[in-house]
């Protein structure tokens, strides 16, 4: 029998935009109108908007999700000599924010199950130079976070939720983001959330940090041209803003959709033993920023979905103990087993809200056949 053709793209937003098109282009329109770019009221409303849907009392719109990280370690008075627990497996902005600020990022390997921090391993790396604990909510996925706030508490070390992919996740019925002492978000274009650009947020219960944060996201500066202290430029578009205020109603059911695509590989996957595929903790709710299932000899499974015209990606090939530009933070490279490991058998596959039944069936059967 002839194969029929089935592409399958990694992410597609198309659909996506053309459901809000006309409410995305009205935003824009009216920020256009006003000639108002730069902060503002569309920003304001984003804030107060979002701060609400997570529940969180004070959310500061910055400039990307690296910035988000950036200012709010900034924010805490982060700086040379200082150490910042974070795990060794994740976006390169975890660790690299850390680093340009002058303080030592101190890795920890990561959890077997979930690939995220451990409170056992950041208990071990815990000295009295530490200053903040960043724990990373990967691809959708909180984090087990009462141990590590309740070390983290029991120290007086601030915790610094790294929630740039898991917008909308819960733990044990809190939102990612809102649990530690500060929050950090991303909205680059494929998050759950996503800008037509990059954008970020800082969230945080606290309101002294946040009056700091806002500060720090406007070169130090309060009030005009009075600059206490030397932030940085990481302000908030007006036109980004408006774009997400546009979104943000509909992210809920994005999330549903992921979620439901998800349970769709779960049990299209379930008698396929070679590939092991993401858990979700019963405390917790994921929202499958990524797909992520591990396998062995990934690249050559890749390579046969590239094949069958199947986008995937790898996230992530290098661990931080593994980057060339950490070197002199890595004192024992193979003391980190669990994400060394995981670096040759993760593979993300398409799991973006459209995607059709027919699609994924195509992705399942290619991967059988590529570990059969």
């Amino acid at each position: 029998m002839e194969r029929v053709a089935l592409k399958v793209p990694l992410l597609d937003l198309q659909p996506q935009y053309a459901a809000i098109r006309a409410d995305v282009l009205a935003a824009i329109e009216r920020v256009c109108d006003s000639q108002h770019f730069i902060m503002g009221q569309e920003v304001e409303r984003f804030e107060a908007e979002i701060a609400e849907m997570i529940g969180v009392a004070h959310a500061v719109g910055v400039s990307s999700g690296t910035d988000a990280l950036l200012v709010a370690l900034m924010s805490l008075g982060i700086g040379p000599g200082d150490e910042v627990i974070t795990p060794t497996f994740s976006f390169f902005a975890t660790a690299g924010s850390v680093a340009r600020l002058g303080a030592t990022p101190v890795f920890v390997d990561v959890r077997p199950d979930t690939l995220m921090m451990d409170a056992e391993a950041v208990a071990a790396a815990l000295t009295t130079r530490t200053k903040a604990i960043v724990p990373v909510h990967l691809f959708g996925l909180s984090a087990d976070m009462d141990p590590i706030v309740a070390l983290a508490s029991s120290r007086g070390v601030p915790v610094v939720e790294d929630a740039a992919q898991a917008l909308g996740a819960t733990y044990r019925g809190r939102q990612a983001g809102t649990i530690g002492t500060l929050g950090c978000f991303s909205f680059f274009p494929s998050k759950h959330l996503g800008a037509f650009g990059d954008a970020g947020l800082v969230t945080t219960n606290d309101a002294g940090l946040a009056a700091r944060v806002r500060r720090l996201r406007n070169h130090g500066m309060e009030p005009k041209y009075y600059h206490h202290e030397i932030g940085g430029n990481f302000r908030l578009d007006a036109l980004q803003a408006a774009v997400l205020r546009v979104k943000l109603p509909h992210m809920p059911a994005w999330n549903a959709q992921r979620r439901a695509n998800a349970a769709r590989y779960g049990e299209l996957f379930s008698q396929m033993r070679q590939v092991n595929v993401p858990v979700e903790p019963s405390d917790r709710v994921h929202t499958y920023h990524q797909y992520v299932v591990r396998v062995r000899e990934r690249d050559r499974v890749r390579a046969h979905l590239a094949s069958r015209d199947i986008a995937t990606e790898v996230y992530y090939p290098v661990p931080f103990h593994r980057q060339t530009c950490f070197a002199a933070y890595t004192h024992s490279p193979d003391a980190y087993p669990v994400a060394d490991r995981a670096a040759l058998e993760v593979l993300a596959l398409p799991v973006f809200p459209g995607l059709s039944g027919d699609q994924q069936a195509h992705v399942v059967a290619s991967v059988a056949e590529a570990v059969r």
